[in-house]
This record gives structure tokens, sequence and C-alpha cells, in this order.
């Protein structure tokens, strides 16, 4: 009877860890997503509005050719509420030809990325949370030093980082 017990509880643990590696697997159909995040930030930078526009638009598309009937269903259920609500901020974006709208835009496309960022393993490197008191406004980084997409040149080393995700 105890090596029946014995038995269980290996197998148990066993699964649990096997679940636990899977949730830690890299999104590879939303990672590409969050690339495209990153060229939007890097143009807003620059303070590019036309490359901003440019990358926001791929970003669109990118996001229409998300399939989530493949996506095992944690990742389905974190990038369903937010799926739209990342595409209408990123066509915002887009549809800006003005860098200080666009930058007002990227407030809340950032804010709901985090929220996916957070949810899903979207990348095997830490992504980085930063802020700027100026703005009271983040955005997400592949790199903890700070180069602000709020300012650009004007402020760019202005913020400091708030949270990593690993």
């Amino acid at each position: 009877m105890k090596k029946i017990l014995m038995t269980g509880i290996v197998l148990i643990a066993a699964f649990m860890q096997q679940g636990m590696a899977q949730d830690k697997t890299v999104s590879t159909q939303l990672s590409p997503l969050l690339s495209l995040y990153y060229n939007i930030k890097d143009a807003l930078v620059s303070s590019n509005a036309g490359v901003a526009a440019a990358k926001a638009d791929e970003f669109v598309k990118a996001a229409a050719q998300v399939d989530m009937s493949s996506m095992p269903p944690a990742v389905h259920n974190a990038y369903m509420p937010l799926a739209a609500k990342l595409s209408a901020d990123a066509k915002a974006i887009a549809e800006a030809k003005d860098i200080s709208k666009q930058r007002e835009y990227f407030k809340t496309f950032s804010d709901n990325f985090y929220q996916l960022a957070k949810a899903v393993p979207l990348s095997a490197q830490p992504v980085y949370q930063e802020y700027c008191p100026m703005k009271k406004a983040y955005w997400l980084s592949s790199s903890n030093t700070v180069k602000n997409p709020y300012y650009g040149s004007q402020m760019l080393t202005c913020g400091k980082v708030s949270d990593t995700i690993k």
C-alpha cells in the first residue's frame, strides 16, 4: 500500500512539474507581436512618426493573423480579452500621423500589452516595464536601459524600471 501511495505521489509531482514547464513556454504565436511592439516603441523613441505608423500597421496585420484556435487554453484565455484592445490601440497609432497623438495612444497600448506580457510568456528574455514620471505612463522594453518613447531625445533617459517579467 505504501508503494502504491508513493508511486502516486511521484506521478502527481511529475505531472505538476510538466505542467509548470509548459506554462513557461514562450508563445510562438504571440511573441512576434512583442517584437512589433518594441519596433513601435523604438520609432517613438526616435520621434519617427512615419515608422511608428508603419510598424503599428504591421502589428494590426500580424494580430489579425493570430490563430486563436490553436493556442493552449491558458494563452487563449489571456489573449482573448486583450486582442481587440491591442489591435484598436495599434490602429490608432497607425492612423495618427502626429507623434504626440501616437504617444498618447501608446500609453493605453503599453498598459494592455503589459497585461498580456504578465499573463503569457512572450520572450525567453526578460521584458522590462519602465515608467515615465513626467507623463505618468509605462512602456515595455527588452533592455533595462531607459529610452523614453514619450519624450524621445528631449528626455531620453527620463524614467525607471518598475517591473521585470522573466
